[in-house]
């Protein structure tokens, strides 16, 4: 299946890194490289772009599409070891980073893939898929208790309890082992008044049990410092979220990361010694346009955060 991904924010991501032509740049969830292609468009011959993705899938075909420029250079890997990554190519500050956080249009469109509740396949949601656990293995071996917790915590969804419940009981006849098995014990364990009024009923616990599977809030929580520390003066990271539970990290490490001064506001000097890093840009998010959203329905949700390092 050809990679297909439609790059959200793509005018106010591109605008807001600022880019510099001579530049270093990193795009760490590179995906089909649609954001990547542009950076690369407003780099001279001095400037450089890192692509950085964990999908193999994403990795051939943004080295497909980017294959006219020189100065790209791609790397399967978890954006989390973005230091290791630059250390490796000796490159030690870079000018801007971009994170597209979420799941591809090409992921949600593979069946196989196993991340979307629209069509039956075997439940995977890996997004790297050298990794040996599955989402099969959490739906079937975590407690009641557990799986409660992270539907709860990580798919806000206030029928938690009710949807491990059904689970456990579900696997005892079997291990449960696709997306269909599974959207059909979600549906039956959310009472039915609610099911007319909360979209797919599948849809956060889905979620819930990606983020726990690919790491993804702790990954993105131990991350973005790292990332503002190797910007360059003036340098900036964007970041491109899709729920609340992502924004909410971005958001926070933005506003410690600019006033980071931990003493108690009735001290009238800063005595802690903490020093801001630089600058939120957006005071508040950049949502997507009523047109990107008439022409992409799947950009909804998104909201871009831009952080500028002093």
């Amino acid at each position: 299946m050809e990679f297909k991904h439609r790059s959200v924010l793509l005018e106010e991501t591109i605008e807001g890194l600022r880019i510099r032509p001579e530049g270093t740049y990193v795009d760490g969830t590179l995906g089909g490289g649609g954001h990547s292609y542009h950076i690369l468009e407003k780099l001279n011959d001095q400037g450089r772009l890192i692509g950085i993705d964990q999908d193999g899938a994403a990795v051939a075909a943004a080295g497909k599409r980017l294959e006219e420029f020189k100065n790209a250079t791609i790397v399967r890997d978890n954006y989390c070891n973005i230091q290791r990554v630059l250390d490796e190519l000796g490159i030690k500050k870079v000018d801007g980073i971009l994170l597209d956080l979420g799941v591809s249009s090409f992921q949600l469109d593979t069946p196989e893939r196993g991340f979307s509740y629209m069509s039956d396949a075997p439940l995977d949601m890996r997004m790297d898929d050298r990794g040996a656990v599955t989402a099969a293995d959490i739906v079937n071996s975590y407690s009641r208790s557990d799986l409660a917790r992270i539907i709860k915590v990580y798919g806000e969804e206030k029928f938690a309890d009710s949807i491990a419940k059904h689970i456990t009981a579900a696997r005892e006849g079997g291990p449960i082992k696709t997306t269909g098995e599974l959207v059909e014990i979600i549906r039956a364990s959310i009472p039915a008044k609610f099911l007319k009024t909360k979209g797919h009923p599948a849809k956060q616990t889905f979620q819930a049990i990606r983020i726990e599977l690919n790491n993804e809030l702790k990954v993105l929580t131990d991350t973005l410092d790292t990332m503002i520390d190797l910007l360059t003066p003036g340098g900036r990271l964007a970041v491109i979220t899709f729920h609340s539970l992502e924004d909410r990290i971005v958001k926070n490490t933005f506003k410690n990361a600019q006033d980071p001064c931990i003493c108690p506001p009735n001290i009238p000097v800063c005595a802690c010694g903490r020093k801001s890093k630089g600058t939120i840009i957006t005071r508040k998010p950049i949502v997507p346009s009523q047109e990107e959203l008439d022409d992409n329905p799947r950009s909804k949700s998104s909201k871009l955060r831009i952080f500028e390092k002093a």
